[in-house]
This record gives C-alpha cells, sequence and structure tokens, in this order.
C-alpha cells in the first residue's frame, strides 16, 4: 500500500510540474561536491489547483486554491526538488467517460482529487457557474452533499481521470 501511495504523490506532483506554465531560470544545485545545473521553474513554489465545495447552505461552488512547495532533498541522493506539505491519501482508482456522457445534478461519492489525463469536461456547480477542464487541471471535490454538480464530457474522445481519494476534511 506504501509503494501505492508513493506512486500516487509522484503522480499528482507530476500532473503540477507539467501544468504549471510557468517559465524559468537556470539554477546550480550542489550536493556532497556535485554540482548539477538544472533549470527551475520561477514559480514552481506556488502550485494551484480547482475545487468543488459545498457551503452552509448546500450550494456548490468553484474555487482556486495554492499549494506551497519548499526545496527539500527527499530522496538522496537525488538532488534537492520542489515538495509540498504531505497529505493523506485513502485510495487511487481512474474514471473514463464515453464521448456525449452526462452526468445531472449528483454529489460526489467521497472526497477526492480528479486529475484530468485526456478529453474535456464541462462542470456546473449549484450556484450556476460554468468552468471547461482539459488535460492536466485538477479538480478537488468535496461536495459529497446537497444537490452537488453536474458535468458532461464536451470532447469527441473519451474523457478520463486519475483519481485519488481522500479523507473527509
Amino acid at each position: 500500500m506504501a509503494g501505492n501511495f508513493g506512486l500516487v504523490c509522484l503522480c499528482i506532483f507530476v500532473v503540477f510540474v507539467i501544468t504549471s506554465g510557468c517559465t524559468s531560470q537556470p539554477v546550480n544545485l550542489t550536493r556532497e561536491n556535485i554540482t548539477v545545473n538544472q533549470t527551475i521553474s520561477t514559480a514552481i513554489t506556488r502550485l494551484e489547483y480547482h475545487r468543488i465545495y459545498l457551503d452552509a447552505q448546500g450550494e456548490s461552488h468553484f474555487d482556486t486554491v495554492m499549494v506551497e512547495q519548499s526545496l527539500v532533498t527527499a530522496a538522496p541522493p537525488a538532488p534537492p526538488l520542489y515538495l509540498s506539505a504531505n497529505k493523506p491519501a485513502t485510495s487511487y482508482l481512474f474514471y473514463s467517460f464515453q464521448p456525449g456522457w452526462y452526468g445531472d445534478w449528483h454529489p460526489v461519492p467521497a472526497r477526492q482529487f480528479m486529475a484530468l489525463l485526456s478529453g474535456e469536461v464541462e462542470v456546473e456547480t449549484s450556484d450556476g457557474d460554468i468552468q471547461q477542464f482539459g488535460p492536466g487541471d485538477i479538480i478537488l471535490l468535496e461536495d459529497m452533499g446537497g444537490k452537488g454538480h453536474r458535468s458532461r464530457n464536451i470532447g469527441d474522445e473519451y474523457l478520463s481521470f486519475f483519481v485519488v481519494q481522500i479523507p473527509a476534511a
């Protein structure tokens, strides 16, 4: 199980790095008399993901959450890397939806991160806000009650997500 959790964390980290869209600059990192010349993103210390949550009246809304990272030595002898705080996860799975799939109003079955791997999805919250997401977007779904949200595959291909379920907040 611990190996799977590490794989999940690595996959999420890779998706964050790939989708950060940040500018970069060269940085020299030194470890035990070995100098590594790497290009480090100037904004990699702050990443963001989307969130769908419920308010006290049971209505769902969108939000954007910033993730702070620090340069740490996490896997010696590999050079330092940027890492966020460690958070618990319970399981992971993959979701795939055929072209034309539509899910009318529904809450999520569990609090979960969904990293979009392929396709395009449109999501509507109960407050009427509609957003579209594509490959590399990450959404934290926390609307486990109320009306929930509705979503649809708006592309011509399968919509695939990598999903990590996490404990209730």
